[in-house]
């Protein structure tokens, strides 16, 4: 139990600074549909799903590769070459993508603004060098410095929207001889929210400069071909993973049946609500965050795969609670939208079926293991192409008849596919003893929660009515896990305190 304590500590952490930091940078989420129409914000979504797959590009899977090297060599040697190669690698990407940065401004209808695409690269460029701080700093078990420079990043990357937004924006229109007015063009317009990005990802460079610099310039070729030979299904992987998660947006760019500013727009609503996801998105990644390098480290005990299944087994349980925090209070949650814009509101449909499939996605982050394990990386990336190829012939056949819809159902379709093909695998070349029945039946009841929620809703009756039925299934999904969990949760230091005591 204490590995599961420690890695329950480590997520803490690393949830508190994504989960607190994410939340800040989502509180923008009404200024900003407040300023842009859904035209815009599409724009702005569209931008940011381009970074995804550049960052992709940068960093090639070497993340991973160090936790799983760092196990079986000396980690110095392996920090030194993740690194050496990371700047290399960096310095030569940014150089070949800035002289096609006016390809993709066409490419993705804005091109009377290539400089946006030149921020964006800088941006993925910096975010990159700091990928190997970060990752030493999940390695060494230093989760407060990681979460401290994390939220210090959106901090700043809030405070400068708001900043330039607002109060220069509003200085601007008031008395364009005003000191702030005067950092203020509404020529960038939207470029504001990249700028603020930029110059937080440069102050959090600075900030790791200790473990940035703490490398030897080192390119040992035959170390870097091993490493590599690990880490090229990765880079497969991820590619397949902004497809699943990003390429929608641009689909729904090229293929939506309408003008231009219409697909922005769908774009736009889509990605706003897509953000309604964000508590099962955040929690997901703080698991990654202390789950990766946590099992490489458990997989040479003699109860790695016991570990393993429990950890399966408290995730799906924290992000079926999760799942019903958001769903049932959909009528709150979409306040977050603003209230200036109300079409955005036409976009919760898509919200369940949006966390149903991250629960799908964060499954399958948790069996993926055995292949990493196993050092069959390549059967990762076909498993992941698999899906990819789900969302793109989804979506390239329905998003002219359903619109967004399309990108929803294809996202759960993809994440679902990918989580049954590495379950069935994992279970033939590594077996873990997962509880599937009962996660299933866990999540099960949550879908049929929520169903009965809407179908509450259905009778009209006053919101807080229905805010006290939701709250009620809550309580009673809560009793139902700490009955058929009785013994886990005994282990506990404080749930299991008051359950001990009511059991004498």
């Amino acid at each position: 139990m204490s590995g599961i304590k420690k890695l329950a500590g480590q997520t803490l952490w690393y949830g508190m600074s994504s989960i607190f930091g994410r939340f800040l940078n989502y509180l923008l989420t009404p200024l900003l549909v407040t300023i842009f129409d859904s035209g815009e914000y599409g724009k702005i979504s569209t931008l940011f799903t381009i970074a995804a797959f550049f960052n992709i590009v940068y960093t090639y899977g070497l993340e991973t590769s160090y936790f799983r090297f760092s196990a079986l060599q000396p980690e110095p040697k392996v920090y030194n070459t993740c690194s050496s190669s990371i700047i290399v690698t960096t310095a030569l990407f940014t150089g070949l993508l800035l002289l096609s940065a006016q390809s993709f401004a066409s490419f993705l209808e804005m091109p009377d603004h290539p400089e946006y695409i030149s921020w964006v690269i800088f941006i993925v460029a910096l975010d990159t060098l700091s990928v190997m701080p970060f990752a030493k700093l999940r390695y060494e078990g230093r989760p407060r410095k990681f979460a401290a420079i994390k939220i210090l990043n959106i901090l700043i990357n809030v405070g400068l929207v708001i900043f330039f937004l607002v109060v220069c924006k509003n200085a601007f229109e008031k008395d364009k001889d005003n000191l702030f007015a005067t950092l203020y063009d509404p020529k960038i317009g939207l470029g504001y929210v990249i700028l603020a990005n930029l110059i937080a990802s440069g102050i959090t460079l600075l900030l790791l400069a200790r473990e940035f610099f703490h490398f030897k310039f080192r390119l040992n070729p035959g170390f870097w071909k091993e490493m590599m030979s690990y880490s090229w299904p990765l880079i497969i992987v991820g590619f397949g993973g902004m497809v699943n998660e990003t390429i929608d947006r641009i689909m729904l760019l090229k293929l939506y049946p309408g003008t231009t500013d219409e697909a922005f727009s769908q774009s736009g609503i889509y990605s706003a609500n897509y953000k309604l996801a964000v508590l099962i998105v955040l929690f997901i990644q703080a698991f990654r965050m202390g789950a990766e390098p946590f099992f490489f480290k458990q997989s040479t005990s003699e109860n790695a795969q016991r570990t393993y299944a429990r950890v399966m087994k408290f995730f799906v349980i924290a992000c079926c609670f999760c799942f019903l925090g958001v769903t049932l209070f959909l009528d709150i949650w979409k306040y977050f939208m603003g209230t200036k814009h109300p079409e955005y509101y036409a976009g919760l449909k898509v919200v369940p079926i949006l966390m149903t499939a991250k629960i799908f996605l964060g499954i399958y982050y948790n069996l993926s293991i055995w292949y990493k394990i196993k050092n069959r990386n390549l059967t990762g990336a076909w498993i992941t192409l698999g899906g990819a190829a789900i969302t793109v012939a989804f979506n390239w056949i329905f998003i002219p008849i359903l619109g967004y819809m399309a990108c929803a159902i294809a996202t759960i379709l993809c994440y679902g596919f990918m989580m049954v093909v590495s379950y069935t695998l994992g279970q033939k070349h590594y077996p873990i003893p997962y509880a599937w029945k009962k996660l299933l039946a866990y999540i099960v009841i949550c879908l049929l929660l929520f169903g009965l929620h809407q179908a509450f809703l259905l009778l009209g009756l006053n919101p807080w009515i229905s805010r006290g039925v939701a709250v009620t299934f809550i309580g009673l999904f809560t009793l139902l896990v700490l009955n058929v969990e009785r013994r886990e949760f005994e282990k506990m230091p404080v749930i299991g305190r008051f359950l001990r005591t009511k059991n004498i």
